[in-house]
């Protein structure tokens, strides 16, 4: 059978190849061994809160299943519309989101509706793999710009505007980001976003970490930049991070309005609606006892980042940028890497520092963590990402681990 190239040129997504690693060895563990603590995966610990499972069984009771637009239900929209005025002070137009299945969905509908064969897209390295994914399956290209901890792990404007050719098409970006935690300072997404305007390209902004922001400096939308930038951003957001909503598939588009109608063909085309059951699920979302759960949720998420990066860096294991939201730990592991005496090439070309560390990790200490070869080029066996969407007590027992094997 014959394999297209497109799906030939999607690389493997590693950090479930390294998930089903440790899960093979979970399964081997003898009676007595210590389980497997996972600071691997991207996911909330915690499951929607009980208005929200609530809302989904009533619509499940009623027969509230049938296809609803495109678009996704009315009152949704308006729900996300009022979450992001009480949130951020923001006025969105209910007209212009687009709900989608999940935020993967989102990027796809974006991407197809902007992006041309050849077109480039700008990213910065490091960044989650599955949004050049994105990019290349609408048959563009996603230039990575190496973007090291003296600009916080983002592309800066100086960045984009020496990267920027006569094939760019835009730029996407993720703010907080998947795999450092940290944000676009405002200032510098201005800058980066009035630079695309002026050479007539576009701004996507992967949010979906923003409701999980824990510092005043950042945490703001870029759909509130002045001077009409905001309106002309593409922003992707999702109800799987904050909302704590992973496998009910559900996202979100802020879109300009001349686009709304694009996304809405393609959406009809490719998915027809996102599951009903979970959009009538995700009202509940927005209610004042849901809203305040998952703010004690985001305190809690901040609580473990505050305890688990120190003690990274004190075990040597160096976070060089303090994460501002989301929950991940970028952690640089050469020292660990040389005091362990694992190469940080492996022969012959083969993946070596973090990649191999992780494995080692699983070995020593029953730890899984995800290594840098999944988000970029710029290096990326030097940097080992943890996640730290796990209870404090098992984080509290991973350092014990750790400093146990150091």
């Amino acid at each position: 059978m014959r394999i297209s190239q497109r799906a030939q040129r999607v690389e493997p997504f590693y950090v479930m190849e390294l998930a089903k690693a440790a899960s093979d060895m979970a399964s081997r563990a003898r009676p007595g061994d210590r389980p497997m603590i996972r600071l691997n995966i991207g996911e909330p610990d915690f499951t929607a809160p009980p208005l929200v499972q609530a809302a989904a069984e009533r619509a499940i009771r009623d027969g509230r299943s049938q296809y609803t637009d495109a678009t996704g239900l009315p009152a949704l929209r308006e729900a996300i519309s009022g979450w992001y005025r009480s949130r951020f002070g923001l006025q969105i137009d209910p007209a212009r989101i687009v709900v989608t299945a999940g935020a993967s969905a989102a990027l796809q509908l974006a991407c197809l509706a902007l992006i041309d064969a050849g077109d480039e897209v700008l990213m910065p390295d490091p960044s989650y793999p599955c949004n050049r994914q994105f990019v290349q399956a609408a048959e563009g290209r996603a230039v990575l710009v190496p973007s090291g901890p003296e600009n916080r792990f983002q592309l800066s404007a100086e960045q984009v505007a020496q990267a920027w050719g006569p094939a760019t098409r835009g730029v996407l970006l993720a703010s907080p980001s998947n795999p450092t935690g940290t944000s676009i300072a405002r200032d510098e997404l201005e800058r980066i976003a009035r630079f695309v305007r002026e050479r007539g390209g576009i701004t996507l902004v992967d949010e979906i970490y923003l409701g999980l922001s824990y510092e005043d400096a950042f945490g703001h939308s870029a759909l509130g930049l002045p001077d009409g930038l905001g309106d002309e951003v593409i922003s992707i957001n999702s109800f799987s991070k904050y909302f704590n909503m992973t496998g009910w598939r559900l996202g979100w588009l802020v879109l300009p309005p001349a686009l709304v109608p694009v996304v809405e063909r393609l959406a009809q085309n490719l998915f027809i609606c996102a599951s009903t059951i979970a959009q009538h699920a995700a009202l509940a979302c927005f209610a004042p006892d849901s809203l305040a759960e998952y703010e004690r949720r985001r305190a809690e998420f901040k609580a473990r980042r505050d305890f688990f990066i120190p003690e990274l860096d004190r075990l040597g294991l160096r976070v060089p940028v303090m994460p501002d939201g989301a929950f991940y730990a970028w952690a640089d592991v050469r020292g660990l890497c040389e005091r362990w005496g694992i190469p940080l090439q492996g022969a012959d070309g083969a993946a070596g520092g973090s990649w191999t560390l992780a494995f080692e990790l699983m070995q020593r200490c029953q730890i899984a963590a995800t290594p840098g070869r999944d988000f970029g080029q710029a290096e990326p066996q030097h940097w080992l990402r943890f996640s730290t969407a796990n209870a404090l007590p098992q984080l509290r027992e991973a350092v014990v681990r750790l400093e146990a094997a150091l």
